[in-house]
């Protein structure tokens, strides 16, 4: 498959063109966070130790590949904050800046001398992100709080995997992801409301605990409700049947949901047991869940009995909702990935092209805009402090390891 070539133009413009944005953030979340304003236009000005940010040390055969995909867009500053002349230099860079983003424990900030109060008192329209594992108040403020802990503590991987079986966390930072989108739409909400003279600066709790629990939908009022805690189903629902990852002959898998009454008849019809709509143990959504087992033996029987391409063809064209289950090798062998621009190849000094996700969502009027490969460490240091006003003395200051 070949994707789309994306060149990286450093004069192009995007919606958040003119808003600067400082990332003092370690890792996923914070990074997540400002890809979203760097895609779309934002300078994002990375402040990394001198050892760098330590996703650069996640590393696949020897290379940096989720820096790369992460760091682009964006503009390296290498600060030892632990010397005088380094802060000095931060505090220049905090007088132009529109956002302020930090993921340090519930506290630090405050230790370094760059509280809050003393951001906003030397630039009160700055917005300000404090992204921890639990928020910065409660009894588990303090408490160091990675991705898969909050995983584990927000509900979500008890329900994930099957009855029989330990939890299953997610394989990748399934947290700091839903973190970084909830994070990038409220820093934009802050900075629409800062325009239009509704507030000025302000700080934004946000906590990874939050973002992720919400995503489990509206399991506490099922519970308060019913007195009910739903239990792991695999790739079952415990909401709509049929639903379900199911095996074809050929050993492959795929993927249905029958979750509107429509849909499940048309199942039912389509793998020859008609008679299931007629009875009522079948009948109703609800119904369905509660004979799940008795749907699956039945479709899943079907499967069982043709090739996924043969299952896949007839599936689509009677209107059910089916889809193949991917690795990523098939998602960049399909056309769909290709044409949609999914998946595109972004010019690479290591490797010529380096195939990423392309920027999301796709905007008719205000596009995404690809302005630069990540950055290497301090990569841009002095170009930003001398834009900040800083001397050459205070830049070779600012810059001692």
């Amino acid at each position: 498959m070949t994707f789309t070539r994306k060149t990286f133009d450093p004069s192009a413009t995007g919606p958040l063109t003119g808003i600067r944005v400082l990332d003092l953030s370690r890792l996923m979340a914070g990074n997540m966070l400002s890809l979203q304003l760097a895609d779309f236009g934002a300078d994002v000005i990375k402040i990394e130790a001198p050892a760098g940010d330590p996703l650069r040390d996640w590393k696949d055969d020897g290379h940096s590949l989720f820096w790369k995909t992460y760091g682009r867009n964006k503009r390296s500053v290498a600060l030892n904050l632990r010397h005088a002349a380094a802060m000095e230099a931060l505090w220049a860079l905090v007088d132009g800046a529109d956002v302020f983003i930090e993921n340090y424990r519930p506290g630090t900030l405050e230790q370094m001398g760059l509280a809050p109060e003393a951001l906003l008192a030397r630039n009160p329209d700055l917005i300000i992100v404090r992204i921890s594992g639990f928020g910065q108040t409660g009894p588990y403020a303090q408490f160091p709080g990675f991705g898969t802990i909050i995983e584990g503590m927000s509900g979500f991987a008890d329900r994930t995997g099957f009855p029989d079986r330990e939890p299953v966390l997610p394989p990748l930072a399934l947290a700091d992801m839903i973190a970084g989108i909830y994070g990038a739409s409220a820093t934009t909400m802050a900075l629409y409301a800062r325009q239009n003279g509704r507030a000025r600066g302000q700080v934004i709790d946000l906590s990874l605990l939050e973002p992720m629990f919400s995503v489990l939908g509206p399991e506490a009022a099922i519970h308060a409700v019913t007195g009910k805690i739903k239990q792991r189903v695999g790739s079952a629902s415990n909401t709509a049947s049929p639903r379900n990852v199911y095996r074809c002959a050929d050993g492959k898998y795929l993927a249905l949901s029958g979750s509107t009454p429509a849909v499940a008849r048309r199942i039912f019809e389509i793998i020859g047991r008609p008679d299931m709509n007629s009875d009522p143990r079948f009948a109703t959504n609800s119904d369905r869940v509660k004979h799940r087992s008795l749907v699956d033996e039945a479709v899943g029987a079907w499967f069982a009995a043709r090739d996924s391409v043969e299952a896949l063809a007839i599936m689509r064209e009677s209107g059910a909702t089916v889809g193949p289950i991917y690795n990523i090798a098939d998602a960049m062998a399909d056309r769909h990935f290709g044409e949609r621009e999914i998946i595109v190849d972004v010019e690479d000094a290591e490797f010529g092209t380096l195939p990423m996700h392309d920027i999301v969502p796709h905007m008719s009027a205000t596009p995404g805009v690809w302005r630069r490969a990540a950055p290497d460490i301090g990569e841009h240091t002095r170009e930003v402090l001398a834009e900040a006003g800083l001397d050459d003395a205070a830049i070779d200051g600012a810059m001692v390891p």
